[in-house]
């Protein structure tokens, strides 16, 4: 049977490894406005999948957005992705970002220290689990029923999957411009280097494209 990895797929920081502003909100899901514009090499391509106008850039930048749900089973996210409320859930109403369409088509999996009871939102389901990361790395594996995994992030997610050794491969889009204060991965990519090969490639864009494999 092929091995199921779990991949972090078009992760963007800034050049100074920021992933998300302070100061998350309802308003704000990317924190201040610094942080806002990170992702936006990804909405300029042509397979940006809420594209409602023709055209949009080809080469490596829509490729890696071609590519984000290519083989993907499940999802694993932290509640930061998922919402804005901390602490025990005040109600069930809040039912994420997306709308009544969200983007992942497949299983979800929220950690949290709250529970709530699961829901379904067109073909995406969303589950509120706890447990360390290899606990629900092994629920989205199964769920998965022999696909790949996507870490989706934040940030602090992220650093817990890499610190318990569970991340198989990482592309991670380094956008050219500093932020100073926030979330970040890292100080440098140079930090991952002692488990992990590098390659590094640059678009016309502006994004360099960092991709992670195990050694």
């Amino acid at each position: 049977m092929q091995q199921q990895l779990l991949k972090v797929m078009n992760f963007t920081v800034s050049a100074d490894g920021v992933a998300a502003g302070e100061n998350q909100s309802l308003e704000n899901p990317f924190g201040d406005e610094r942080a806002r514009n990170l992702l936006a090499w990804a909405g300029a391509t042509a397979s940006w999948p809420n594209r409602t106008a023709p055209g949009g850039t080809r080469g490596i930048d829509d490729y890696f957005t071609r590519d984000y749900s290519n083989n993907i089973g499940a999802e694993i996210m932290g509640r930061n992705k998922f919402g804005p409320q901390r602490g025990p859930w005040q109600d069930h109403d809040w039912l994420g970002w997306w709308g009544d369409e969200p983007p992942f088509h497949t299983p979800v999996f929220v950690m949290t220290h709250h529970p709530r009871p699961s829901f379904s939102l067109s073909d995406t389901t969303f589950h509120f689990v706890g447990g360390d990361p290899a606990t629900v790395l092994a629920q989205a594996r199964e769920a998965a029923q022999g696909k790949d995994v996507r870490l989706g992030g934040g940030v602090s997610t992220i650093r817990r999957f890499l610190d318990a050794g569970l991340v198989d491969t990482l592309h991670v889009a380094v956008a050219p411009k500093k932020l100073g204060t926030g979330l970040k991965l890292w100080e440098s990519p140079d930090e991952l280097l002692d488990r992990y090969h590098l390659e590094v490639v640059p678009s016309p864009s502006g994004i360099t494209h960092h991709l992670f494999w195990r050694k």
